[in-house]
This record gives C-alpha cells, sequence and structure tokens, in this order.
C-alpha cells in the first residue's frame, strides 16, 4: 500500500458496529477519495464481510489466530477471512496480545495468503524484535497512552523516532505506523516528521460527531 496510510480500528464500539461499520467504510472511502491518502478499515469479525459486500476499500481484520482449518472453536481462521475480504490483519494488538511464536506464524500465514500484516508492538525493543520477523508494517502503540487523548507523537516522540530508525535498520521496506492517543492533523503531521509512514487510531475518530471531517482534518497538515 501507499503510504501515508491510516488504519482505522473500529474495535467493539457501537459506534462501529453492524450499520455503523458500513457508515464509518463510507466516511472513510470518500475521506479517502477526497485527500488522496490510503485509508484501511478495520472492523470485527462480524462485520468484514457486511463491509467488503458493499464498499470498495481496503480491508484489515482486528486479529488472526495461528490455526490451520480443524477443531478450532471461536477461533478467526485466515482462510474464511480472506473470503470474506480482508487484504491484511492487525497482529498483537495491545488488547489482544500474542505469544511470540504466535505472532511469528500469523505473519508467515499473512505471507503464504499475499495479504499485509501490521504487528503492534508497544516499545523500541518489541519493535526491532519484531522486525526480524519481516512483517508489512509495525505499529508502535504504548499501552497507556491509547484512548487517553494524548497522542505519542508528542508524549514520547523518541518512541517513534527510535523505533523507526530501530526497525529501518533491521529491514527498510517495513513500514512503521505510529498508534496511541492520534486523533488530529498536528498529531499525524509530527508522527510523519518523525519518520513514520502513517499512523494506526481509533476512538478519536470512531466516536467523533462527523467522522469523514476527522478524518479529513487528520491528514489536513500533510
Amino acid at each position: 500500500m501507499n503510504t501515508p496510510i491510516v488504519i482505522l480500528n473500529y474495535k467493539t464500539y457501537l459506534e462501529s458496529s453492524g450499520e455503523n461499520a458500513l457508515e464509518l467504510a463510507r466516511a472513510l472511502k470518500s475521506a479517502s477519495e477526497e485527500s488522496g491518502i490510503t485509508m484501511v478499515a478495520a472492523p470485527q469479525a462480524a462485520d468484514i464481510y457486511r463491509v467488503h459486500d458493499q464498499i470498495s476499500l481496503p480491508i484489515f481484520a482486528q486479529h488472526i489466530d495461528p490455526i490451520t482449518p480443524g477443531g478450532h472453536t471461536g477461533s478467526n481462521l485466515i482462510e474464511t477471512l480472506i473470503e470474506a475480504g480482508i487484504n491484511g490483519s492487525l497482529i498483537n494488538h495491545s488488547e489482544n496480545r500474542m505469544k511470540l511464536a504466535d505472532i511469528d506464524e500469523v505473519i508467515q500465514l499473512c505471507k503464504q495468503h499475499n495479504i499485509e500484516s501490521c504487528v503492534c508492538t508497544n516499545n523500541i525493543a518489541t519493535s526491532k524484535a519484531i522486525a526480524t520477523f519481516n512483517p508489512d508494517a509495525v505499529a508502535v502503540e504504548p499501552p497507556e497512552l491509547i484512548g487517553s487523548g494524548i497522542p505519542v507523537s508528542q508524549a514520547q516522540p523518541e518512541v517513534v523516532e527510535d523505533s523507526v530508525k530501530g526497525v529501518k535498520s533491521i529491514n527498510k521496506k517495513i513500514k512503521v505506523l505510529c498508534g496511541a492517543g492520534i486523533s488530529t492533523g498536528e498529531d499525524m503531521k509530527a508522527a510523519m516528521d518523525l519518520g513514520a509512514d502513517g499512523v494506526l487510531l481509533a476512538s478519536g475518530i470512531v466516536k467523533a460527531e462527523n467522522p469523514k471531517k476527522a478524518l479529513l482534518d487528520l491528514v489536513s497538515k500533510l
């Protein structure tokens, strides 16, 4: 995907569930077309096909389990998610942590199925460690800032800057996204100025009174 990238994690807010998932996807598509910025929807598993069936835009799963077809009740199978319409997936979000071996396995599953992998990390050391698995992207999100409204690009700029340097020193092709507390144009510009290739965000857009307007503001300083 072209950079800069905006990935919107729907999480499990009512504002981004069911029919609301479609409205949010329409806002993403419209804002993307107007701005020329790549925007990705990451809805709940139950809403992936609904969004894919009605709106043409990149879709990520929020989570994929490290499993093969068989007896894994309650798990998210990559083959099913791809058939539903995903182009990639978030992996290891701080609200759904995974073991290191499982992260590696899901990255490899994504490679085998030719979809994008974006691994969430919480600090510089973890970002560098994950880079050795060669995902398509790493999203740095200190968990204490998630949902806080305090952007990591301003509160802890060294985390973003040093993660970018560390990841790129291992593999220059890996995109580094900035997450946690991102919601405004100033936040995204600060992240890009620190070397990030884009942002991963959620509540600042999902809960906005006018999501499309909030998305256009997000990319207005680029």
